[in-house]
């Protein structure tokens, strides 16, 4: 990106002394001037020098001379190859959309891509079976992970275009790379959410301040051999928690993965349509 900037400012200096060509004479005649100090300055040292140092200033401003008349007797084809090579970088900027060139894609990156744009225009997926219960009642669990024995896994609680975007994830996690995503909370009650604040866990975020209570954010794992896997240590979990931030933001969602203060790598949300159910919701309480 900011490579970008530095060629579109470039081109269009060049083609404002095109548009403008007293500015050029001006900045050749500071150059010039600027050449003359230097030219005093260096006489002072000593004839010799100052003479090499004329010569130089000559050459300059016979090359400075010669650049801006070529520039000028072709200001048409430069104007037309600046247009054709900085219009697409103002039409990026101008858009505010990230581009991504296949090209610089993996096979998987690109047919993921392709699965997720086909699945969120097709016909609606229905969730999957649920995990025995028992996978959430782990001794494990308990000891690392004991806000979950209790979460809420009902899909009909989960905003109806959120959970497409998550079943979307979910099947392209199971066709692409053979990993089981298992969903571990969906909505979130605000006495829940005041609670696991209070108790420092999973959260930092107190009552209607999570996206979880507007049903606009789901926790999910991977499992593996029948067990959940929270190890980010593990590269086989490190890489499917990856793969599902990757995928949710392909899939237009925020993923907790890239927050700053507090990596949630189990976290995705419908960022903007939970800020615009907060503002209702502070709408109608006055």
């Amino acid at each position: 990106m900011v490579l970008i900037w530095l060629l579109f400012l470039l081109f269009c200096a060049i083609g404002w002394l095109l548009l403008f060509p007293a500015l050029g004479r001006q900045v050749a005649g500071l150059l010039s001037s600027m050449v003359r100090s230097a030219k005093r300055s260096v006489l002072r040292t000593g004839g010799a020098v100052a003479q090499h140092a004329d010569a130089s200033g000559r050459i300059a401003r016979d090359a400075s001379a010669r650049t801006l008349g070529g520039v000028h007797r072709h200001r048409y084809a430069l104007v037309g190859a600046v247009l054709l090579i900085t219009l697409p970088v103002i039409t990026i900027l101008a858009m505010r959309k990230t581009v991504t060139f296949d090209s610089f894609l993996s096979h998987d990156q690109v047919e993921s891509r392709t699965l997720v744009a086909e699945l969120l225009r097709g016909e609606r997926l229905q969730p999957p079976p649920a995990p025995p219960p028992e996978v959430f009642l782990t001794e494990e669990i308990r000891r690392l992970k004991p806000e979950i024995v209790k979460a809420d896994r009902k899909w009909d609680q989960i905003d109806a275009d959120l959970q497409q975007r998550v079943l979307v994830i979910f099947e392209v996690l199971r066709r692409e790379y053979d990993i089981q995503l298992v969903l571990v909370e969906g909505y979130r009650s605000p006495e829940r959410q005041a609670q696991l604040m209070r108790e420092g866990r999973a959260t930092r975020a107190g009552a209607w301040q999570s996206c979880h209570q507007y049903g606009l954010a789901i926790d999910a794992a991977p499992m593996r051999d029948g067990k959940l896997q929270w190890d980010m240590n593990d590269p086989w979990t490190r890489r499917a928690y990856f793969l599902y931030g990757d995928l949710a933001e392909q899939a237009g969602l925020t993923w907790g993965g890239n927050w700053r203060s507090l990596k949630d790598y189990v976290h995705v949300e419908n960022t903007g349509a939970c800020r615009q159910a907060r503002r209702e919701r502070l709408a109608r309480e006055g």
